[in-house]
């Protein structure tokens, strides 16, 4: 009996498809259970349609066997089986694939769905194994053969002895390394772990050896029907809240469950969770997203990043599309089109379901939304507004008005008549907000503001620019938008032009840390603040020099004076007897207004000093 080499292929080729399309080595046995299933399917079909196999859907079975002293792991099926010329096609041949002939010939049939394509992940055998025998016997057949093979060297093939149809595969293991320890596989705990996580859902019994009681029984490893298949008629809350912690490892319900079938141009089941807690790592990087990924019930990738945009990254669930292939690559993933087709229309249902929790169970959403909004105003300002759209109706921020989260749709529909922008706040909390000099005068006039707490709302605004045409203005800009009368408007230029002078004055003081001091129509009880010119706001300066750069930027300030307030009329009386002493007044105020912004003061000593020093005149 000589050796034959493979038809098409080489070693390279070999090593190359082991090491690159898999990049677990446990996937084996997916692989091989997975071809398992595929055998009793082409069986099962030809017993429905010719009624002569013999044997019910209930006799069927896949049974793992393990001989630890041997380091021998087999795998045994009752299915179709391979004549001589099938194993020399399908094994001797790298990549081919029976099933996927037989795949392409029943694709017109209903009910026939086959899960691998036997060829590719088959040879996954041999990242764990120095030798690989497959002993088959198709049905209706006489004649049993042995395949055996030790790698890309080449392949045997022999008459055997096998008494029922099906197929035997029996992997000798590889000695154990520094790297790798391949005895892993001989133990029984770890096989049904192994099944578990990637077959658990394969609708025939995998069954195993084991010993309860001291008396040795075959067990079942796997469940059969995965929950997401079964109608949702059968399903309670209950299953779906089960079902959720024990695969995703949480101790609380979820907030929602979105179970969805799809069938179209690419069909797909979805399972999806928002938790109702945020994962203790997830504003971390140490955090993974992703979505299982499913072919039929076998899982493909435990954590599948592409079917997730990252605004929505804290979805957790499934998707278990029959259109996709097994042997697929993460790399190939990247760039299959199904698999985008698929992520769009995620995306789009997670979004849909959302606005309904908003519009139908508020209570809820704003919980969600304490939990995970602030990645969906991330999402806003990430990728230069690219998901703008998409999210600009479910973020939500705090209203004055209100005392409570509102959207920005809810913000535009209360906004008065005569109101042009939408005013916002920023600041370290709700109360020190409340209290900003800058906020008064939109608040004598009854205006809502929106206060923003954490570093990406501004920014998010920014980006979003505007909300039903309504631009986006804050409360510290130079210019609000509101139109003063004609005789507030002359009394104010009239009163900056007698105060020209000091202005100035109190400019050079400051020196670069101000590019204006003004009179201010925007203050009403505090007597200073600071404000700022163009697109980068004071604290916007703020969030960007708190990060781990050498770089740091400042806004262009503007030191506003309420000109209403009686400390305008000591600093015209000083200016006029002392101007070194409206240097110190001046630098005082500046101090304030750094105070009230929530920004350190540049010497606390001299801060200090000129307070004792005007206390004692």
């Amino acid at each position: 009996m000589s050796k034959k080499q493979f038809k098409a292929e080489s070693k390279k080729l070999l090593d190359l498809m082991i090491n690159s399309i898999y990049t677990h080595k446990e996937i084996f046995m997916r692989e091989l259970i997975s071809n398992a299933s595929d055998a009793i399917d082409k069986l099962y079909y030809h017993s429905l349609t010719d009624g002569n196999t013999g044997l019910s859907r209930e006799s069927f079975a896949i049974l793992i066997e393990v001989d630890q002293d041997a380091r021998t792991l087999k795998i045994t099926d009752n299915g179709i089986g391979m004549s001589k010329e099938e194993l020399e096609k399908n094994l001797g041949t790298i990549a081919r694939s029976g099933s996927l002939d037989f795949k392409a010939e029943m694709e017109e049939q209903e009910g026939v769905d086959i899960i691998g394509q036997f060829g590719v992940g088959f040879y996954s055998a041999f990242m764990v194994s120095e030798k690989v025998s497959v002993t088959s016997k198709a049905f209706g057949s006489q004649e049993a053969w042995k395949w055996e093979s030790s790698g890309a060297d080449g392949y045997t093939i022999k008459e055997a002895e096998r008494k029922s149809n099906g197929t035997e595969i029996v992997l000798t293991l590889k000695e154990d390394s520094e790297d790798e320890q391949y005895s892993s596989y001989l133990d029984s705990y770890r096989i049904k772990s192994l099944v578990s996580k990637y077959s658990d859902y394969i609708r025939y019994p995998i069954q195993m050896m084991g010993e309860k009681d001291e008396v040795k029984e075959l067990e079942t490893l796997n469940s059969m029907v995965p929950l997401w298949k079964k109608s949702k008629s059968e399903l309670k809350d209950e299953d779906y809240n089960n079902f959720y912690k024990e695969k995703f490892y949480d101790f609380t319900d979820p907030q929602k469950v979105i179970h969805s079938d799809v069938e179209g141009v690419v069909s797909y089941t979805s399972l999806l969770f928002i938790p109702s807690q945020a994962p203790y790592n997830y504003y971390t990087r140490d955090y993974e997203k992703g979505l299982q990924l499913y072919s039929s019930g076998v899982l493909i990738m435990d954590k599948c990043s592409d079917l997730l945009p990252d605004y929505f990254s804290f979805v957790k669930g499934l998707v278990d599309s029959q259109d996709l292939s097994l042997n697929i690559s993460r790399e190939m993933l990247q760039h299959d089109r199904q698999l985008k087709a698929i992520a769009k229309r995620v995306g789009k249902k997670i979004k849909s379901e959302l606005l309904d929790m908003l519009n139908t169970d508020r209570d809820k959403y704003v919980q969600f939304f304490k939990n995970f909004g602030l990645q969906l105003k991330y999402g806003v300002y990430d990728g230069f507004g690219a998901n703008k759209e998409t999210l600009k109706d479910l973020v939500m921020f705090y209203s004055s008005s209100e005392d409570a989260l509102c959207t920005l749709s809810e913000y535009v529909s209360r906004m008065k008549h005569e109101q042009k922008n939408i005013y916002y706040a920023c600041g370290e909390s709700v109360e020190k907000i409340d209290k900003l000099p800058q906020t008064e005068l939109l608040k004598d006039k009854g205006y809502e503001i929106l206060y923003l707490t954490d570093d990406v709302d501004e920014f998010a605004l920014q980006m979003l620019h505007d909300f039903d045409e309504k631009e986006f203005k804050s409360v510290s800009a130079e210019d609000l938008g509101i139109e003063e009368g004609k005789e507030d408007k002359e009394k104010a230029e009239k009163q900056t032009e007698e105060s020209k002078d000091m202005l100035e004055a109190m400019k050079e003081a400051l020196q670069d840390k101000v590019s204006e001091v003004r009179l201010s129509q925007r203050l009403k009880s505090h007597p200073v603040c600071l404000t700022s010119k163009g697109e980068l706001s004071i604290e916007m300066e703020k969030v960007l020099n708190s990060m781990p750069t050498d770089q740091k930027v400042q806004a262009d300030r503007v030191l506003e004076i309420n000109a209403k307030h009686p400390v305008v009329d000591i600093l015209k009386k000083v200016y006029e007897d002392d101007q070194d002493a409206l240097g110190t007044y001046t630098k005082l105020l500046y101090d304030q207004a750094l105070l009230i912004e929530g920004l350190p003061i540049e010497d606390p000593v001299e801060f200090s000093n000129s307070i004792c020093k005007l206390m004692i005149k």
